[in-house]
């Protein structure tokens, strides 16, 4: 399976997409290259950047996908707010990143965009493997791990009592999401008619809930109209993977998207209501938001494409559609770089972050396979990975950030994520 599963990632062009910019092209993320890409690639930071040397990474995973996945996820706020700390200094960005209103902002968007791709991911999950297998079981378990967060992060502002009372609903919504998958896949209209009303009804209620929970300062129309939009772009998704559409991917991003605008309007709401200290919309606590919305879907856009190439093979239009979602959200790191730095840093920024997704692509590759000495050497190269980039990232940053910090936080990350991918892998193959 290993090789049918690496050439038909070449045959994709994926390689080629994700390595582009190591041959300076500056491609439309959404479309891949034509030519196949070689199968290995070294496009990374120079080791001069660093003096330091690469340690042995040791994968990190449970054997739930799911939980492995979110706990990938879960290490990317703390990534997000060490290089917002540096960034901000280097770059004199004002405002205060570690407040407890952009404490309160950034975590709130880190679980609401989760929110959206755990839902997205058991969608998808119930369509490939069933909605009475074991796998999807798991997706929803997951799915509602982060509704409990969701609800103790709001439990902590208004209490136990109205927080048990917000969990409810959030999972009541959550189930006609599900309600609404089905209808999608049956081709049942007044199914989904009924689940969409619901759901209005619960956009409604949210807004009166919040309202009445900060004494005004979350208007009710305001607040429902936030989550209408939710309701409506994650519909949209759902649409497009019961039509297995290739644009189900984008569409789930553009829902997710969404979700980061909705943590800030509710964070100002909190923050006013509570009197809590510092400005949850000063330049710093943006920043730090941002940065936590996009990596903490740089992971999930990645545990999708590994997925999908697990379920709808590589060569399909779905995998090929999945990769290109995720590249959009390399380039858009890589300009949240280039704002704090500049055209150059960013180039190179991206060629090196393109690179350690095709080891990640490689890794999964040798796990399907049970190839250990591929994924010994796919993790080799994240590990260089991981030191020279944080030379880099320290030197754009003129030592602000440390090489030793950043190369920490990125091991985290690339453990983590490997592990997940060995649990996809003896999951779904």
């Amino acid at each position: 399976m290993r090789h049918a599963l690496r050439k038909a990632l070449a045959a994709s062009g994926v390689l080629a997409l994700l390595v582009a910019a190591s041959c300076g092209q500056q491609n439309d993320p959404a479309a891949a290259p034509t030519t196949p890409a070689p199968e290995k690639t070294t496009a990374a930071p120079s080791p001069e950047h660093s003096e330091h040397t690469a340690e042995a990474l040791m994968p990190k995973g449970t054997g739930d996908p799911f939980a492995d996945s979110r706990a990938a996820a879960g290490h990317m706020p703390m990534t997000a707010t060490a290089l917002a700390t540096g960034f901000a200094q280097a770059a004199g960005i004002e405002g205060a990143l570690d407040s407890k209103a952009a404490e309160l902002r950034s975590g709130l968007t880190y679980l609401l965009t989760e929110h959206v791709y755990l839902a997205g991911i058991a969608v998808a999950t119930a369509y490939a493997k069933g909605a009475d297998s074991p796998e999807f079981k798991l997706a929803a378990k997951t799915l509602d791990a982060n509704s409990q967060a969701v609800g103790a992060a709001v439990a902590s502002i208004v209490g136990k009592e109205q927080g048990d009372t917000f969990l409810q609903s959030w999972r009541s919504h959550i189930n006609d999401f599900v309600a609404y998958a089905v209808a999608a896949k049956t081709k049942d209209a007044k199914g989904k008619q009924e689940a969409v009303d619901n759901l209005m009804a619960y956009a409604k209620a949210a807004g009166r809930f919040f309202d009445d929970a900060t004494g005004g300062t979350l208007p009710a129309a305001a607040v429902q109209k936030e989550f209408e939009t939710h309701i409506s772009s994650l519909a949209k998704a759902v649409d497009g993977f019961a039509e297995n559409k290739p644009t189900a991917y984008d569409d789930l991003r553009a829902a997710a998207a969404h979700m980061p605008m909705s943590a800030t309007a509710l964070a100002g709401g909190i923050a006013k209501a509570t009197k809590m200290a510092g400005d949850p919309n000063d330049a710093a606590s943006t920043l730090r938001a941002n940065l936590t919305a996009a990596l903490t879907e740089h992971v999930y856009l990645a545990g999708i494409a590994v997925f999908t190439a697990y379920t709808a093979g590589a060569d399909s239009p779905a995998f090929k559609a999945a990769t290109a979602t995720l590249d959009a959200n390399s380039v858009a790191i890589s300009k949240a770089v280039g704002s704090l730095s500049d055209q150059s840093t960013e180039e190179t920024f991206l060629e090196a972050w393109r690179s350690h997704i095709n080891d990640f692509v490689s890794y999964a590759v040798a796990a399907a396979g049970k190839d250990e000495a591929g994924k010994k050497e796919a993790l080799a190269n994240l590990s260089a990975y991981t030191v020279a980039a944080g030379g880099l990232i320290s030197e754009t940053t003129k030592g602000a950030l440390p090489a030793e910090a950043v190369t920490a936080e990125l091991v985290g990350h690339a453990e983590s994520l490997a592990g997940a991918i060995d649990s996809l892998a003896a999951a779904l193959t």
